[in-house]
């Protein structure tokens, strides 16, 4: 998925190693990219916080995080309170596109996936954030089934080439620190996907028919 134009653009998302597992590849793929990284949660983690700065640098990426609650009970948080927190952490500029979790999550099941999604899309359909574009992930794991893929009929679908993906599987395992038989380093996709959009409502009614199937 090489752009060979220079973008400014944010990747929104709940944790850190999202950068890395969904997005991680096509970063790496485009160094034209001016890229800001959001991430929602674990300012406070003296372990994951450092890492995260650590894979900024290797994606040659700048970013920030903040601190929502990320408990392992994933109790629902507040819509308001997830948009005001991108909102405070967000550069005040426009920026060419923005990328994000989709609004079913990347696999069965995390909430706060699902929540930072419909933040996001609500806050561009307002006018809140701008963007030319805006991809969300495209994964799926069969309700659990096999490890998250990325899935193919989607709009954008990218093979790594092997080169890329030993990177993004570099900074899974060494620079996160994840053993090689984790979930985190078993799940590591090898092809990346995105469902795109140009105009905000049809982003906004997609979220709404997403999530009444699921």
């Amino acid at each position: 998925m090489l752009q060979l134009t220079t973008k400014n653009v944010a990747i929104i998302v709940a944790h850190p190693d999202d950068e890395i597992l969904w997005v991680g590849g096509t970063i790496l793929s485009n160094p034209l990219w001016r890229c800001f990284i959001v991430c929602l949660c674990r300012k406070s983690d003296n372990d994951r916080a450092p890492k995260f700065y650590k894979s900024l640098k290797l994606l040659k990426s700048a970013g920030i995080m903040g601190d929502l609650d990320d408990g392992p009970d994933q109790n629902p948080l507040d819509q308001r309170l997830v948009e005001h927190a991108i909102l405070d952490l967000m550069p005040s500029r426009h920026f060419d596109l923005i990328i994000t979790h989709n609004p079913l999550g990347e696999y069965t099941r995390h909430i706060r996936h699902e929540e930072v999604s419909k933040a996001v899309i609500r806050l561009w359909n307002v006018g809140r954030i701008s963007t030319n574009e805006l991809w969300t992930f495209a994964y799926e794991d069969g309700n659990k089934a096999y490890y998250p893929r990325a899935i193919e009929n989607n709009t954008l679908f990218h093979e790594l080439p092997n080169q890329i993906w030993m990177m993004k599987y570099s900074i899974i395992t060494k620079t996160y620190g994840f053993k090689e038989s984790s979930w985190e380093a078993q799940t590591t996709p090898r092809a990346e996907a995105f469902v795109q959009y140009t105009d905000s409502f049809k982003a906004c009614v997609c979220t709404r028919d997403e999530r009444a199937l699921a």
